[in-house]
């Protein structure tokens, strides 16, 4: 496997670096994060320049990049201190590229193409987090029409996204959790009657909503069917190993900003007459600090190399977001430790990153449905 990058990802990070210069100054992320607001400057920026683009397919009018080169921009953008949130959209929109309508992906491409979120991911529920089998969430037909009811929960973006992409189960088959092929995905307008949103306050991720969403009676009709009903919860698995995949190398870039920053300091900072960077203890934390990064980066990279040669990535995947969420968290944790008192303070990114980094333990699979998948899949290894 050769890491190198190609001249075109070269000229393509070094155009992101000018972008996130001149749009996404550490001034202008602290702002966000304390109004709580989305960088629209710079998810405007990021998509007049591109990048809104990168990997959704040609016929859409995106630009067909492989999976490394979709994680290295990811990376970047976290390494130069900026939200994971912002970069990925090829990816999420892949369920309604795979299984949308005509006029389902003219809607989300739409929104894509003015680099806006689409819609919101309605799959969790207050009871159905790891467990998405335990979806209550009902639609019923009635007169013609289909009605949704149902309580969604963690919402990113719901608060803006124009409509939902929302998994229920047939009305019919509520209680029996073993009967997956009852599921079914539904496009549903954001502003459609008995809908209603609640923002939630986390302890990170202020500059992306996540909100409760409660469905009363929400009506839609057979052509908001999104692919093949009953078939909802095979279909939202489509693109799960790479997203867990983004999320990995998103963490590490947080890593790597973290670190750099530590480090920065620690050759800076003068306590008892030297800087504190000569004394063994803080190069230690460096250090290991460093390992954690180049194990990660070789974890992420791989399964990215794995990926685009066709080659199953099932434990990679999990075993990448597994390891890149716990260290990442680690080395953030170090380097708020080399920034002493200044580090605790919202005046120091690594405060933000601190916070920030922690959900990624939990979102997109947490640590013990990680072991799971892999620890499975390793076992079907050695039978």
């Amino acid at each position: 496997m050769d890491f190198r990058m190609t001249e075109e990802q070269e000229l393509l990070l070094e155009s992101l670096r000018e972008i996130m210069a001149r749009d996404c100054t550490e001034e202008y992320m602290k702002e966000c994060n304390e109004k709580g607001e989305s960088p629209k400057k710079f998810i405007q920026a990021l998509s007049e320049n591109g990048f809104g683009m990168l990997g959704v397919p040609e016929e859409y009018g995106g630009t067909p990049v492989d999976t490394m080169t979709l994680m290295l921009v990811a990376e970047e953008i976290t390494k130069n201190g900026g939200p994971h949130f912002v970069f990925g959209q090829a990816l999420s929109i892949a369920d309604m590229l795979e299984f949308g309508s005509e006029e389902q992906i003219a809607d989300t491409m739409r929104e894509v193409q003015q680099g806006n979120v689409a819609f919101v991911l309605g799959f969790t529920e207050p009871q159905a987090g790891s467990d998405s089998s335990a979806i209550a969430a009902t639609h019923t037909r009635k007169n013609g029409k289909i009605y949704i009811n149902g309580h969604k929960t963690f919402m990113s973006n719901a608060l803006t996204a124009p409509y939902m992409l929302c998994m229920t189960r047939n009305s019919e088959e509520v209680g029996d959790a073993d009967k997956r092929n009852a599921f079914s995905m539904w496009w549903v307008p954001m502003n459609a009657p008995g809908i209603k949103v609640e923002r939630l306050k986390k302890i990170g991720w202020h500059m992306m909503d996540t909100c409760e969403v409660y469905l009363e009676n929400v009506e839609v009709e057979e052509k908001d069917l999104v692919g093949v009903e009953g078939n909802g919860f095979m279909q939202v698995l489509i693109n799960f190993e790479v997203e867990r995949l983004l999320m990995a190398a998103s963490v590490l870039g947080y890593a790597e900003c973290a670190f750099e920053d530590a480090a920065r300091y620690a050759n800076q900072r003068v306590q008892f007459g030297k800087t504190i960077g000569s004394q063994q203890l803080i190069q230690e934390k460096l250090t290991y600090m460093k390992i954690k990064i180049e194990n990660m980066k070789n974890m992420v990279y791989k399964c990215a190399w794995e990926i685009d040669n066709g080659l199953p990535v099932q434990i990679s995947s999990a075993l990448s977001k597994l390891y890149c969420a716990q260290s990442a968290n680690e080395v953030i944790d170090d380097a708020l430790q080399i920034m002493g008192g200044i580090g605790y303070t919202t005046d120091c990114r690594i405060s933000r990153l601190w916070v920030d980094a922690r959900v990624f333990r939990i979102g997109g699979g947490t640590d013990e449905v990680m072991i799971h998948a892999a620890g499975r899949a390793i076992l079907k290894q050695y039978k």
